[in-house]
């Protein structure tokens, strides 16, 4: 059996009450549960060779038929590196596998699940550019993300191993020796220690993360994404944003094009989730605003427009007056509530 099936079965969890109002009928919601949901029933496929029981009031075509789609499932899941952790990851790999089977058993067996029908799904409108946009100072390719990492719907903390080539040439020698230090005191279990040499490293804006069963001394970026504006966490749908974003982002290596630093330590910039343009993304599901006074991109302005199909909460957002104004402000730790300063 693939890990993937492994660590998405051991993941899998019941909905939260917040979840409740998009139940489908396996009892999951359109969150990541339906993925897990997905995984698990795959993974009983592999042992046993049965498909759910209640597939069949959600689909036209006999078991025999169903057996068939998990069988070619099976493998796809096996096959996708990495394999899908979120709704719109399942549904893409699902439609594909199936294209060639009946528009009412792909949407049905989707809809058992609680994962997005063709129709909702977002379609980026290009990937990774092929050259660097104008403007750019320089690229950051990420360890990946862990989701506390996302603070709100426009801005997140990610980690950059010492080892790239553009961090090894600055990184200050003390920081290699203090993390040696940490390596030592951890192997005579000396746990004290090594956590007061840790947050040394972290007052340098650095940390120590384990990454593939090795630990690796890493460099902090803020990360505030350009051109467009997310509403806080206090505001209504800042909730839905940040957790739209965490979910793009969630355990992923990050490509970031970086413009500048704000007057916050922030690096504004443009991130790139396997080849998806995030902020494209974040306005095309309705989880933000076009930042218009500064960012006349195309592909912003096109993913700005509210589109017929979307939900209420996207059409909540859109008709959501903004309140932040022209200029940032922070609270008293200093962490941003705002966005970016005009210049």
């Amino acid at each position: 059996m693939g890990n993937a099936l492994r660590f998405l079965y051991a993941t899998c969890c019941k909905p939260t009450a917040s979840e409740s109002e998009s139940l489908g009928p396996q009892g999951v919601s359109a969150t990541n549960v339906g993925v897990s949901a997905l995984a698990h029933d795959l993974f009983h496929f592999e042992i046993t060779s049965q498909v759910p029981e209640k597939l069949s009031q959600h689909v036209v075509s006999s078991k025999k038929a169903q057996a068939n789609w998990f069988n070619k499932l099976l493998e796809a899941w096996k096959a996708s590196k990495p394999p899908p952790k979120t709704p719109e990851e399942a549904a893409r790999l699902v439609i594909q596998t199936l294209k060639r089977h009946k528009k009412e058993d792909v949407e049905g067996l989707l809809s058992f699940y609680g994962l997005p029908l063709p129709h909702t799904l977002v379609q980026p409108s290009s990937g990774f550019p092929t050259s660097l946009p104008q403007g750019v100072k320089f690229e950051l390719n990420t360890l990946p993300v862990d989701v506390r990492a996302v603070a709100d719907g426009d801005t997140i903390t990610v980690y950059v191993s010492s080892t790239d080539p553009r961090e090894s040439a600055s990184i200050p020698g003390e920081l290699q020796v203090l993390a040696v230090q940490r390596a030592e005191a951890r192997s005579l279990r000396n746990y004290a220690e090594a956590d007061a040499i840790h947050k040394k490293i972290i007052d340098a804006g650095y940390r120590v993360l384990n990454f593939q069963n090795e630990e690796v001394l890493a460099k902090k970026y803020r990360i505030r994404l350009c051109g467009i504006d997310a509403p806080e966490n206090s505001m209504p749908y800042g909730k839905e944003a940040k957790e739209e974003l965490a979910m793009l982002v969630q355990g992923k290596c990050l490509r970031i094009l970086v413009y500048e630093e704000d007057r916050y330590g922030r690096s504004v910039g443009d991130i790139y989730c396997n080849g998806i343009f995030v902020q494209e993304i974040m306005l095309k599901k309705g989880c933000a605003w076009h930042y218009t006074a500064y960012d006349q991109r195309s592909e912003l302005a096109a993913g700005g427009r509210k589109r017929p199909e979307q939900s209420a909460v996207v059409c909540g957002l859109y008709q959501t007056q903004r309140s932040h104004g022209s200029t940032e402000r922070t609270d008293e730790k200093g962490d941003d509530i705002a966005i970016r300063e005009a210049k």
